[in-house]
């Protein structure tokens, strides 16, 4: 496959390192950021039910502005004990109606582990779509792609990492250790591996497609001449 740039819908430079890191060794992929462009982007909309709506209409957005392969990723927060009118889903920023600054996130969140006596089990369950042009759009929500359950808990670390705004009070499961225990500034995550099954599969599909479309277009140019 010819060497492909695409787009990540997202100015989140934190995000975009996290992106390159999983997809570094597909060398036909160039991965660029939306500030690698010069357009002036708009914030889409996010009215979707779930993250994979969300991720859809933000690579369509971004899509139909720079006409070029683009692909975007939501995520949706789930705690534990929490009911469904109080789950903050794919809108883990927005509270109440408005938009929580890094350090109003910590506090609210924090106050619901302190509801579960300081911590509660959450995870990240996330989606992707990868948009090629109108009629050929790709998306996943598989289990692969969602991050390892973990504790939020009332005890915040002074480290931060742009991005990850949650990290400073999380926790991981298995050892109990802290996300910036010994030095480490990286959050509980998938391995990886799920996004580039992502990735491989769509772009499999993709060069089928354009292999099939190809062969449609021979065929038709053949039965021209023979008229």
């Amino acid at each position: 496959m010819e060497k492909m740039t695409l787009l990540y819908g997202t100015g989140n430079a934190g995000k975009l390192a996290l992106m390159k890191r999983y997809l570094a060794d597909m060398e036909n992929l160039e991965i660029i950021g939306l500030k690698d462009l010069p357009n002036a982007w708009e914030e889409p909309k996010e009215s979707g039910k779930d993250p994979l709506e969300n991720a859809r209409q933000k690579a369509l957005c971004y899509y139909r502005t720079c006409h070029m392969p683009v692909f975007s990723e939501d995520s949706g927060l789930f705690i534990e004990g929490l009911s469904d009118e109080e789950q903050p889903g794919g809108h883990v920023r927005r509270v109440g109606g408005k938009n929580l600054t890094d350090e109003e996130m910590r506090a609210h969140y924090k106050g619901i582990a302190q509801r579960f006596g300081g911590k509660c089990t959450a995870q990240y369950r996330n989606a992707i779509c990868l948009v090629f042009s109108e009629e050929e759009v790709y998306t996943g929500q598989e289990e692969d792609l969602n991050w390892e359950k973990f504790y939020l808990t009332t005890d915040e670390r002074p480290q931060k990492v742009e991005g990850f705004p949650l990290d400073a009070i999380s926790v991981y499961r298995k050892s109990g250790r802290h996300f910036y225990d010994d030095g480490q500034e990286c959050g509980v995550e998938e391995d990886g591996s799920g996004v580039v099954r992502f990735f491989q599969a769509a772009l499999e599909a993709h060069e089928k497609r354009k292999t099939d479309l190809n062969a449609e277009k021979r065929f038709g140019a053949a039965e021209e001449k023979r008229e």
